[in-house]
């Protein structure tokens, strides 16, 4: 397994678990809709959260959230569409972008809650 893939794998790991330590819990990881993934699926009592998670090594020349460009964020909205077709969601959506940057066997993390809107 490439050493970026395991970097991202690790990086959901952490991302469903700060999810979960604020209340969430996780309805789907990694899921896909044709050639689209969402790559976490949470919802509280009221809230269904749609996490973008990007991760990164420190030094790395992009910040992560700048990596969920436009038709990124296009992508995730039409994914999300058809999940809350498909599953009768009633609940508030939101789209989310969890970052997190590796540096030795540490993470920072950054939550951004509503990072965009289903209006693009």
């Amino acid at each position: 397994m490439a050493e970026s893939h395991t970097l991202g794998k690790r990086g959901e790991q952490i991302a469903e678990k700060l999810l979960e330590s604020k209340g969430f819990k996780i309805r789907e990881r990694n899921w896909r809709t044709g050639k689209r993934e969402i790559d976490l699926i949470a919802e509280n009592i009221s809230t269904v959260v749609f996490a973008e998670v990007k991760t990164r090594t420190a030094g790395f020349q992009v910040d992560p959230r700048d990596a969920v460009t436009a038709p990124k964020q296009r992508n995730l909205i039409f994914a999300a569409e058809t999940y809350v077709k498909r599953n009768g969601i009633e609940k508030e959506i939101r789209f989310d972008i969890i970052t997190l940057v590796a540096d030795g066997r540490s993470f920072r993390t950054e939550h951004i809650e509503d990072a965009f809107y289903p209006t693009l």
